[in-house]
C-alpha cells in the first residue's frame, strides 16, 4: 500500500481551493462578529455521552468512536459542532439572557452524505440561545442568507418546514414509538403508499393529515391549503402562523418554498427547520432550525436556533477572486533599504516572495508577475520578464 494514499472520501485541500475557503471563512466570521456573534472553538473530540446527548440516532451513526487511553471511556470525533456549542451555552457560559455564538472547524463523518461528498466537511455556523420567539428564527435565517450572499450566488431558495406539525399529529393520536419511527421514515421518503398502509389503523383525521403532508410543498399558498386540510390543533395553527410570518419577512431576500413533510433532525429539532439551495445544486448549502430541547441534557434547557454551512461546498460555488499579483524580491538580507521596501509592501497587503539562492530555474513556479529591482538607488516594482 502506498504511504501517500488517503482514506476514501478524505482528501487534501490544495492552495487555490484552500485560499478560496479561507477567504470565505474570514468573510463569514467577520459578518457574524458585526452581528454580535461571539466565536467559540470546541474540541475536535470529547466523551460520546456529551457529544451525542439529545442529538438522535442519525448523528450517532455518523460519529467515529474510539477508546480514551487515559480514562478508558469512549470518545467521539465530532460529526457536528452545534451540540458542542449548545453544551458551551448551557454548561459553561451560564448566561441568563440572549447569547449569540459562532464557530468554524472540521467535522468527520463515518460515511459520505451523498455522491462524491467528503467525509470531512468544514462546518461554519451561528447559534442564538435564550429567545423562543419567531424573531430569533428570523434573525438566524436572515444571517444565513447574508452569509450565503458572500458567495455571490445568483439565486437562493429557502425551503422551510416545521416539525411541530408532524409531532402534534403523533402525540394527539398517541402513536406508539415503533409506528412513529416507521411513519417518520415514510414521510422523509415521501412514500405515499407506505404512509397509507402505516396509517390505516389510525383515526381518520390523523390518517388524512399524515397522507396530506407530503403533498403540502410549494409557495405561500401551501399554508392556506394546510390550514384547510390539517386538524385544528393549536400546535399546528401556531406552526402555520410562524411559517406565514417568516414568509412575509423573508420574501425580499430569498425565494421561499414550504415543505411540511420535511422532518430532518426530527429527534433533534423542535420547531422551524430550513435549508438553503442554490440554483442548479442538488444538495443544500446551508441548513438549520430550532432545537429548544437539547440544552436540557446539559442541565439547563434553553430556547435555541441556528444554522450551519459547509465551507468547502460554498467556496466551490464562489467565483474565483482576482488574484493578487505577487512581487518577487531578491535575496539580500543585508540590504536595509530593500528590507524596508518589502516590509512596506507586505504591510499594505501585497504578497512579496523572496527568491532564495539556487532556484533560478524554477522561478516560474512562484507565479510572480512583478519583481523588485533597484533603479537609481531605489527599489521599484516592474513587470517580470
Amino acid at each position: 500500500m502506498r504511504a501517500w494514499l488517503l482514506p476514501e472520501y478524505i482528501e487534501d485541500i490544495l492552495p487555490a481551493e484552500a485560499a478560496r475557503i479561507e477567504r470565505t471563512r474570514r468573510d463569514m466570521l467577520d459578518l457574524f462578529e458585526v452581528h454580535g456573534y461571539e466565536l467559540v472553538i470546541p474540541p475536535l473530540l470529547e466523551y460520546v455521552d456529551s457529544l451525542l446527548t439529545g442529538t438522535g440516532h442519525d448523528l450517532d451513526l455518523q460519529t467515529f468512536k474510539l477508546v480514551d487511553q487515559l480514562s478508558g471511556r469512549t470518545l467521539g470525533v465530532r460529526a457536528d459542532i452545534t451540540p458542542q456549542v449548545a453544551r458551551i451555552d448551557a454548561h459553561l457560559l451560564n448566561r441568563t439572557g440572549v447569547t449569540r455564538l459562532c464557530y468554524a472547524g472540521s467535522v468527520l463523518h463515518t460515511l459520505p452524505s451523498g455522491g462524491n461528498r467528503t467525509r470531512e466537511p468544514l462546518q461554519i455556523g451561528a447559534e442564538l440561545y435564550g429567545h423562543a420567539g419567531i424573531e430569533s428564527d428570523l434573525e438566524i435565517q436572515r444571517l444565513m442568507l447574508r452569509a450565503l450572499g458572500l458567495a455571490r450566488l445568483e439565486s437562493i431558495y429557502l425551503d422551510i418546514g416545521h416539525v411541530a406539525i408532524f409531532r402534534s399529529l403523533v402525540r394527539r393520536s398517541r402513536i406508539e414509538r415503533e409506528l412513529e419511527s416507521e411513519l417518520f421514515r415514510a414521510m422523509q421518503g415521501k412514500d405515499l403508499p407506505a404512509l397509507r398502509e402505516l396509517a390505516r389503523g389510525l383515526p381518520r383525521a390523523t390518517r388524512d393529515a399524515l397522507t396530506a403532508l407530503p403533498e403540502l410543498y410549494g409557495g405561500p399558498e401551501v399554508l392556506a391549503k394546510a390550514a384547510r386540510q390539517l386538524p385544528r390543533h393549536e400546535e399546528i395553527a401556531a406552526a402555520l402562523r410562524d411559517l406565514k410570518a417568516l414568509a412575509e419577512a423573508l420574501e425580499d431576500v430569498a425565494r421561499i418554498r414550504f415543505d411540511l413533510a420535511e422532518l430532518r433532525g426530527y429527534r433533534y429539532h423542535s420547531g422551524v427547520v430550513f435549508a438553503a439551495y442554490a440554483e442548479g445544486q442538488p444538495y443544500a448549502i446551508g441548513r438549520g432550525g430550532r432545537y429548544d430541547e437539547v440544552g436540557k441534557a446539559f442541565g439547563r434547557a434553553r430556547p435555541a436556533t441556528g444554522f450551519s454551512i459547509d465551507l468547502r461546498e460554498l467556496a466551490a460555488l464562489r467565483p474565483d477572486p482576482a488574484p493578487r499579483s505577487s512581487v518577487l524580491a531578491p535575496h539580500a538580507p543585508a540590504d536595509k533599504a530593500l528590507q524596508r521596501r518589502i516590509a512596506a509592501l507586505r504591510a499594505a497587503g501585497t504578497p512579496v516572495v523572496v527568491d532564495l539562492p539556487g532556484h533560478r530555474g524554477s522561478r516560474e513556479e512562484l507565479a510572480c508577475a512583478r519583481r523588485l529591482v533597484r533603479h537609481a538607488g531605489r527599489w521599484v516594482i516592474e513587470k517580470a520578464n
